[in-house]
């Protein structure tokens, strides 16, 4: 699995470095030290985070809009170069295999995933590929984006590249970098408006240099992971599987409606008009500030008996808060902002809160 090229250079700044919890094989910063302050970058200025080990794939070919708009959950066709979506390829039954940034570059597309998941996911698009001019290819060794979020993010990246960024969402350019050709596009960080920057692995370690001197301040996983359960951000690899549908994800943003037939469309489509969801990701404000593992119960006393009615996928301390805050999908009739629940064992209680918790995030359906 692909690594990180500026790990050294973080642990040189002191950084403490652990597993990501979406890609437990990868290796990334938990911490530079202070996630008080990491997090008041995101909040004040201009905070950056190395997501350099993210996937890449590259789909070209006279076919390849075709190809991928009959499979992917969202618009493919109607999205012109400089363009992109969130977008996701579902199973038959209409639950999430991937979820991934899809960016219309003219002659090709090309697809951001998480870290570890570019080879399956051309192994996926491959199965469904016959006599069509289309190729599939694994760029991740090629590709080292840095993300940045914050009310200075734009400013920071336009000081250190010399040009502004593009603004709406998804919309990307290429930007002159030393020798080379910066992709930019505008995304959503950790349930944030953001920026991902990539100008190749060879040019990492300068382009973060650049944004340091530019104002950036590094932050690690430990405060993306506030920032993004503050914002209700479901996460790929940990909120998010395929036992999911999009709709229990609040992934809204990741599929279109009106595009035709696609794979898992009809499951999607029939949520959509008859309801039915079982169950919907949800935060809930915990009376501790002790870390909740995921897959902790929610329990609730109801008839006389104690029932089983969620279970938590991601926790983080609030700052907004000042307490624990989990995300946890919880089964309908009980989603009611106000409803508490006893925490698995812990002698905690959990409470249902209205998302985004935090202002000025990204909810997650216009991420």
């Amino acid at each position: 699995m692909q690594s990180s090229p500026l790990l050294a250079l973080h642990e040189q700044a002191g950084a403490r470095l652990a597993p990501r919890p979406e890609a437990p094989d990868t290796t990334s910063v938990l911490t530079f030290g202070d996630v008080p302050a990491e997090y008041r970058a995101a909040q004040e200025a201009c905070a950056l985070l190395d997501d350099t080990d993210g996937g890449a794939v590259r789909v070209g070919g006279s076919d390849a809009a075709a190809f991928l708009h009959r499979l992917l959950a969202n618009d493919v066709r109607g999205l012109e170069a400089g363009g992109g979506n969130r977008n996701l390829l579902l199973t038959g039954k209409g639950k999430i295999r991937f979820d991934f940034a899809l960016f219309h570059r003219g002659e090709d597309f090309l697809l951001h995933t998480s870290p570890g998941s570019a080879g399956g996911l051309v192994a996926a698009l491959d199965m469904y590929l016959f006599n069509e001019d289309v190729q599939l290819e694994d760029k991740s060794e090629e590709t080292a984006p840095i993300s940045l979020c914050g009310p200075r993010a734009a400013e920071v990246l336009g000081a250190a590249l010399g040009e502004s960024p593009p603004e709406t969402d998804y919309a990307w350019k290429e930007i002159p970098y030393r020798d080379r050709r910066a992709f930019v596009a505008a995304v959503p960080v950790a349930g944030s408006p953001g920026f991902r920057v990539d100008a190749g692995p060879e040019a990492a370690a300068s382009l973060w240099s650049a944004f340091r001197e530019a104002g950036g301040e590094p932050i690690g996983i430990a405060a993306r992971d506030i920032l993004r359960v503050e914002a209700g951000a479901a996460l790929y690899g940990v909120d998010v599987s395929d036992e999911i549908y999009p709709q229990e994800a609040r992934l809204e943003a990741g599929f279109n409606l009106s595009k035709g037939c696609y794979i898992g469309q009809e499951v999607v489509a029939k949520i959509d008009t008859y309801g039915g969801l079982n169950k919907r990701l949800m935060a809930l404000r915990v009376s501790h500030d002790d870390p909740v593992p995921p897959g902790t119960r929610l329990l609730f006393e109801e008839e006389g008996r104690e029932r089983n009615l969620g279970v938590t996928t991601s926790w983080a301390y609030s700052f907004v808060l000042d307490t624990g805050l989990v995300l946890a999908y919880v089964k309908r009739r009980h989603q009611d902002v106000g409803v508490t629940f006893k925490l698995g064992d812990t002698g905690a209680e959990a409470t249902i809160v209205a998302m985004p918790v935090r202002a000025g995030a990204v909810t997650p359906a216009e991420a």
